[in-house]
């Protein structure tokens, strides 16, 4: 019954006594050892994760190269280009179709455009059955804009460029640069293959089997046809050749 008393009570207090009690009970809480408050100081820099977001103009809802961005997130935004996939890189879309019908349409886009941005792509779908002489004024207003001319088939194409774009953004160059074989045994090996009928099977066995490239220019045409695949033939040429002197003798008069 003293407990019922004392909700009752609790229930009957006017509003003003209990914040009043919830103010009190909050600055006892302050004055603990468990209330941390943060100390005033410089502000924080913004939130940079947006630049790790994909930035879509909203002149591009209801593109349907959207729903083919599905790995990076992507946000509308009022952008002057249609797509920023970095701090340096954009996109203009425009479909051949649309082209056709306004011509006009892509020169406004790059007078507002103007010179924001390092690398600037014209993606172009091409969506009607004869695209090449709009492709041939197409590239020409590439060229005099400094645009990247890219092509799309479909949307799906279309949506794939934009997002490959995006996270090759903070990639370095290696990606997609050519491998280059600059470890010593790889060299040694497209040495070895620079001889006529040797091949990279041939030149690692003869590497295997004698350990270094002067074991092997030591030995003699019979040792080295021992190896597998080395006949007595493709050993005496080998031998020719990593024996022929690199300056021939000049002839006297």
């Amino acid at each position: 019954m003293e407990e019922k008393d004392k909700l009752d009570d609790d229930v009957s207090l006017p509003k003003q006594t209990k914040t009043d009690s919830f103010q009190s009970a909050f600055s006892d809480l302050r004055k603990s050892e468990f209330f941390k408050e943060d100390m005033p100081g410089p502000s924080k820099p913004k939130d940079s994760s947006k630049f790790n977001t994909l930035l879509v103009g909203l002149k591009q809802k209801g593109n349907p190269l959207l729903k083919y961005i599905t790995n990076v997130p992507w946000e509308y935004s009022e952008i002057v280009p249609d797509y920023i996939m970095g701090k340096t890189t954009c996109a203009l879309f425009l479909s051949i179709r649309y082209h056709q019908l306004n011509p006009d349409y892509i020169h406004e886009r790059l007078k507002a455009l103007g010179n924001m941005f390092n690398l600037r792509v014209l993606l172009v779908q091409v969506d009607v059955v004869e695209p090449h002489h709009a492709l041939k004024h197409l590239t020409r207003i590439c060229i005099l804009a400094d645009l990247t001319l890219m092509l799309a088939w479909n949307a799906e194409d279309a949506g794939r460029i934009i997002e490959t774009y995006k996270i090759y953004e903070n990639k370095p160059p290696d990606a997609i640069m050519e491998r280059s074989d600059t470890a010593p045994y790889q060299k040694l090996v497209n040495a070895l293959t620079t001889i006529r009928s040797v091949n990279k099977t041939d030149a690692t066995t003869l590497l295997s089997t004698f350990g270094t490239l002067s074991e092997i220019i030591n030995s003699k045409p019979n040792t080295l046809a021992l190896c597998p695949g080395i006949g007595i033939q493709k050993a005496e040429r080998l031998y020719k050749t990593l024996h022929e002197p690199f300056l021939r003798s000049s002839k006297t008069t």
